[in-house]
């Protein structure tokens, strides 16, 4: 149901007279310290007292000084801290009536009754029965007299609201769960360096993911190192596994590939029930082949470390959204976990998500279909033949996660039957014929690999149309696979625009958006910006950590995007800037003078370092020189300042896990795409398509990849400035404002509603963005 007037809405949502307690309990997972960080600004923002709960249920047993007031000032500084600051336990005595009852004084007596549970299902199921038993445990502590009636009255009912942090990403109902990013930029990041040791010595590896329970960050880290063999619970190997595997292994070595990669996960087992350990593996490689093996086993190491921008943005997103999520809760409301699904925010009944099996998790099943079907090549004999020649190129700015894309789109390719080219350095390749067949071997070890392997320009094709169609003749192509950014996206327009002229461009072609700037219309997200936001944020992280013995000092941060303020905007949430500056929201002198009369104040109470980001266009005047030197005067004798520009560093190194199975996920529903196209297409021998819906740019929109024919996006461009007229990141700005401690309207319109738990949805969501 939505809300009437969102604005009047959250100017009468007040959390004044109200508690809020967080507490993180179970295992712990990066980017907790995030989520804490949020309840208790936004807590505070709207009135409300914040307790922290230290050492999770354990402290609320306890009592006493493990339950404290929060400030404002005792979250700083803790956003890139792992793990979770305030403790977490296990708690044995929570389980037992008499435990439950000890919690429930303490809350009482400091008038909790809304509590954020940050942790597994374990925990959020705890918390669910605490909050059944609530009124029961309330009428005990009256027969002791513990408490009176009038508490009774005042403290009738207990509020949950969850969020769930764990590296396994186990949850029913979320696509991603607090701390799985982390753990796989841990695991990738291992395998990377053992990669880098293999190339070397030519030693044959094999990985052992340690994962508790749920088996995601294996089968997740296979796809997005693009592993040889992954063994699994839930997918036992077929009998004969062993002799297949060092089949494929030994086919590899024989072509000059010295590294594979077997990853095996905890509780692995075969068709009789028969564990699969990392030992066994080992053994079977060096007797069937005499391979020098090594087993590498990564432990705990999954668990520590900074967390990723990912896991800062969601963990501050729903940290925000369980506060409201309280506010809004009446003693009908069922306890509920926030969430994400797709890009968006939800709220689900927390039992209902509890009581799903963990192996039927969508995103899951997503990866295990993809990982099948890019890892293992069928024989020639198995595969269909279509006939069909298909093309991919690179266009515009290299992303990281473009080779993956590359990777993905070819291997799927050849598996539904299609021969498969790469047309190198993008469409001016494409006009000079550097045009090549491209197979399934040449593509391998591509996942991890940063920039453009294909090659890469920004060379539109309207000035050479005449010779592109040339090369499509002469090479039969029958369609067109283009990753790129802006310029891509302008690209596939000129060829559409061509068909008027040249019969040659009526086949379909898609767009699979891939940028670091992040300013498609038609996408929330391309390929790149992940690793684009981790660079911003680590380098910030290490910018703030270089004034750790210096008082009070402000950077001033340049950060690429062209006139797109996405990497100022969310990689300044994901570092706890205290402003960022846009080109989408225009700022003036007065504005400048408030940001810095407003971290002039914080500085002199609290605070002792500042962060500010800027936009490379934000403004032609206000430039990063000017802002650095606005700051540094009117701040003298407070702070002083540095400044910073970031530039290309933001396009370079290795994709980040996110960049690197978003683009083989994307990539490969694209081809799909293509492969449908083609079919419907093909008449009396030959391939023609000529309707707007056969030029499609594949995004993704809120919770889904959607195909949009690139015609229906024009109005929605700003050719000028090259970005979309309307941004969904926009909304976040001023959550980073209100953890920044400005006073500011916050959009609730985007705000998570109730739903129920579906696993089932629709094609289109089936194949969601999270990875």
């Amino acid at each position: 149901m939505a809300r009437p007037d969102n604005k009047k809405f959250f100017e009468n949502l007040t959390g004044a007279g109200k508690a809020i307690a967080v507490l993180t309990s179970g295992g712990d997972a990066q980017g907790m310290n995030a989520a804490v960080r949020a309840v208790v600004r936004m807590g505070i923002y709207v009135g409300a007292k914040v307790y922290f709960i230290h050492e999770g249920y354990q402290g609320m047993v306890d009592g006493g000084d493990n339950i404290k007031e929060a400030t404002w000032e005792s979250v700083s500084s803790m956003l890139q801290v792992g793990g979770t600051v305030i403790g977490s336990a296990r708690c044995k005595e929570f389980r037992t009536h008499e435990g439950r009852l000890k919690a429930a004084h303490n809350l009482v007596q400091r008038g909790i009754t809304n509590l954020c549970v940050i942790g597994g299902d374990g925990s959020l199921t705890g918390a669910n029965l605490f909050r059944e038993e609530w009124s029961g445990l309330l009428n005990e502590l009256v027969q002791q007299g513990l408490i009176d009636e009038d508490a009774v009255q005042r403290y009738s009912a207990l509020h949950i609201v969850g969020m769930v942090g764990s590296i396994d990403n186990d949850f029913c109902g979320t696509d991603m769960t607090i701390g799985t990013d982390s753990a796989l930029h841990r695991i990738i990041e291992v395998v990377d360096a053992i990669m880098t040791t293999a190339q070397r010595l030519d030693l044959n590896y094999s990985l052992h993911v340690w994962v508790c329970v749920c088996v995601y960050l294996a089968l997740v880290s296979a796809l997005a190192c693009g592993a040889d063999w992954v063994l699994i619970p839930e997918m036992p190997p077929e009998d004969g596994w062993e002799e297949k595997m060092c089949e494929k292994l030994s086919a590899n070595r024989a072509g000059m590939k010295r590294l594979n990669i077997i990853i095996v996960a905890e509780g692995a087992i075969d068709r009789n029930n028969k564990p699969i350990t990392t030992d066994r593996v080992k053994d079977l490689v060096v007797r069937c082949l005499g391979f020098d093996t090594r087993v590498t086993i990564l432990g705990h190491v999954q668990r520590g470390g900074t967390p990723s921008a990912f896991d800062r943005i969601l963990a501050s997103r729903m940290g925000v959204e369980a506060v409201l999520a309280l506010l809004e809760t009446t003693a009908n409301t069922p306890a509920c976990v926030v969430s994400l699904c797709g890009n968006q925010a939800v709220r689900l009944p927390l039992m209902e998500c509890v009581q799903m099996v963990s192996s039927g998790h969508r995103s899951f099943q997503n990866n295990l279909k993809t990982y099948k079907l890019l890892a293992h090549r069928k024989p020639e004999s198995e595969l269909p033949h279509s006939n069909f020649n298909v093309a991919v190129l690179n266009v515009g700015a290299p992303a990281a996660g473009m080779n993956a894309a590359v990777r993905s789109a070819v291997r799927v390719g050849i598996s539904e039957g299609h021969k498969m080219f790469a047309i190198n350095d993008g469409f001016e390749g494409f006009y000079k014929g550097q045009i090549r067949e491209i197979k399934w071997g040449d593509v391998g070890g591509w996942t991890g690999q940063g920039g453009s392997l294909l090659g890469t320009k920004r060379t539109l094709p309207a000035k050479h149309v005449d010779k592109i169609a040339e090369q499509i003749r002469k090479y039969n192509l029958n369609a067109l696979l283009i990753i790129g950014g802006f310029e891509a996206y302008l690209g596939i327009m000129e060829l559409l625009a061509a068909r008027g002229t040249y019969e040659e461009f009526c086949l379909p072609m898609v767009m699979v958006p891939a940028t670091v700037s992040n300013n498609v219309p038609g996408s929330d997200l391309s390929i790149g910006a992940d690793t684009a936001l981790n660079a911003i944020t680590d380098t910030c992280d290490r910018i703030k950590q270089s004034a750790s013995g210096t008082k009070r000092r402000v950077f001033i941060i340049e950060t690429m995007g062209g006139y797109c303020g996405y990497l100022a905007s969310v990689g300044g949430l994901a570092a706890g800037a205290d402003a960022a500056y846009i080109y989408e929201e225009p700022f003036d002198i007065r504005d400048l003078q408030s940001n810095v009369e407003h971290l002039t104040e914080k500085m002199k109470t609290s605070i002792q370092r500042g962060l500010v980001l800027r936009n490379e266009n934000c403004n032609d005047n206000y430039t990063t020189d000017f802002i650095y030197q606005l700051y540094s005067e009117e701040g003298r004798g407070v702070f002083d300042c540095r400044k910073n520009v970031l530039g290309h560093m933001q396009q370079g190194g290795a994709p980040s896990p996110f960049d690197r199975n978003f683009g083989t996920k994307i990539s490969a529903k694209a081809m799909q795409w293509i492969s449908k196209k083609l079919t419907e297409c093909y008449r009396q021998g030959r391939v023609f398509a000529n309707t707007e819906d056969s030029a499609c740019l594949l995004g993704m929109r809120r919770r889904a990849l959607v195909f949009q024919p690139v015609v229906e996006l024009k109005p929605e461009t700003d050719f000028v400035h090259r970005i979309p007229k309307e941004q969904w990141w926009l909304k976040l700005r001023p959550l980073m404002k209100i953890l920044a401690k400005y006073k500011t309207s916050y959009d609730v319109s985007d705000s998570g509603q109730l739903e129920h738990v579906v696993l089932n949805r629709t094609k289109e969501s089936d194949a969601t963005a999270a990875i």
